[in-house]
């Protein structure tokens, strides 16, 4: 905590922000992952900017009137204030350090901007293990390093969690008897990886990358250089760039059939794509829904023929050839239309549905580094039984690995598997540690 940042309650907004020159307010809340990754760096731009800029700090919960009057209804929020009068961009949940500087420097003029900007200071970090990435695979590596005494850091362009902290629930994960959400299954996992040492750098710009002499640079000032490096960046779905897709991610739509198709039992499910995945994901999510649309945009499948044969033989699937969706719309809790376009008519028609369901492809997320890997046909990581790649002292894990099977059990062995095989690694040369199992 820095001294050139003011706790305020709701009776001194009017004085300590609407009469200021300038004022940047954070709306906070306890017990809050995103607003721990934001107070470092709202701490050492405070230190930077706090001669120019007042720094507010203000706890959302405890002053709640006036963070509805103000339309803050989630934790951390930014809002920026010049002459008493809000400007810039309403930031939320995981901030990055360089937006906030976009929004600063618009309150201040561009020269002193520049001054301001000429005076930080880079700084060197050394560690024994940076994985870069924080799902669950990166946080169950980190757990074991971090208990082994390895100093290890964790970095994630996004708060902690990967796709799993945007699934609704998670029934298949060992040790919890009741479905657990998978925002919450990723908090615990974050929270012992903070428990057992583990440092984490969140919600940042990765803006330069050297995997072969081992170092990153996050922010543009912080370089952090390790003796073994680990990308657990994950892969994505390929999007459909629809209306409401990103939106209702979670809120009935879903990539991933083991984990959701069970909370569709005897409900209406529509399925969009006609590949591999969509055919085979369908006859799983058929063992629940009372039925299935699916939805392609050809006049035929590309799923092999034997996933075609079964698909047409189950009374409960449906096929809606040569349509694409356009939009999908939630009214209520859930998402329970779609509405696609015929593309010989371009005519437009409503689905009716209980949920959505997208086999579009995945793409592991490794865009800028891919050239550096040995690659299989899809354009995973290949590694061996360490996890360990082509490069010296680089491991993969995770869904970014080529592998048969991703779900988040898998993704925690790979870590699990990577941790010891470094730990053991840097046992062998010398670095103290000790090996802690749990």
């Amino acid at each position: 905590m820095t001294e050139r940042i003011k706790y305020i309650s709701s009776n001194e907004f009017a004085d300590e922000v609407l009469k200021a020159e300038i004022a940047v307010v954070d709306f906070y809340s306890t017990e809050c992952p995103p607003c721990e990754a934001l107070a470092s760096k709202f701490d050492s731009l405070s230190e930077m900017y706090a001669d120019d800029i007042k720094f507010i700090k203000i706890h959302r919960q405890e002053n709640r009137e006036l963070a509805v009057s103000l339309g803050v209804s989630s934790s951390p929020t930014l809002l920026f204030y010049k002459e008493g009068q809000l400007v810039g961009n309403r930031l939320t949940g995981g901030i990055k350090r360089s937006d906030i500087v976009a929004n600063l420097e618009l309150l201040i003029d561009p020269k002193r901007a520049g001054e301001i900007k000429g005076r930080i200071e880079s700084k060197s970090t050394e560690c024994d293990v940076l994985i870069i990435g924080g799902g669950p695979s990166g946080l169950a590596a980190a757990i074991y390093t971090a208990q082994a005494k390895l100093k290890t850091i964790v970095v994630d362009r996004d708060l902690p969690g990967g796709q799993v902290k945007i699934t609704h629930l998670v029934s298949n994960y060992p040790g919890f008897s009741e479905p657990i959400s998978g925002y919450m299954l990723m908090h615990h996992m974050s929270e012992q990886a903070k428990a057992a040492g583990a440092e984490f750098r969140l919600a940042i710009d990765i803006t330069e990358t050297d995997l072969e002499n081992k170092f990153i640079v996050v922010d543009g000032y912080e370089t952090i250089y390790a003796k073994k490096i680990i990308i657990a960046t994950g892969s994505s779905p390929r999007t459909l760039n629809v209306k409401g897709e990103l939106e209702y991610r979670g809120q009935g739509i879903s990539y991933c059939a083991t984990c959701d198709a069970k909370f569709y039992e005897g409900k209406h499910v529509v399925v969009i794509g006609g590949g591999n995945s969509a055919i085979e994901e369908s006859l799983f999510i058929a063992k629940f829904a009372s039925k299935i649309t699916i939805v392609h945009q050809f006049d035929k499948l590309q799923a092999n023929k034997l996933a075609q044969e079964k698909a047409f033989a189950e009374p409960k699937i449906e096929f809606v050839f040569e349509h694409e969706p356009r939009e999908f719309i939630k009214k209520g809790s859930t998402v329970n239309e779609v509405l696609v376009e015929d593309l010989n008519t371009h005519e437009l028609k409503t689905i009716g549905c209980d949920g959505v369901f997208i086999f579009a492809g995945m793409i592991p997320n490794i865009n800028e580094i891919k050239h550096l890997f040995e690659l299989d046909t899809w354009g995973y990581i290949k590694t061996d039984k360490d996890m360990k790649t082509n490069l010296d002292d680089v491991y993969a894990i995770g869904d970014v690995v080529s592998k048969s099977f991703r779900q988040i059990t898998t993704a925690v062995s790979d870590g699990t598997v990577a941790a010891i095989s470094i730990s053991k690694e840097l046992e062998r040369e010398d670095s103290p540690m000790e090996l802690i199992n749990s």
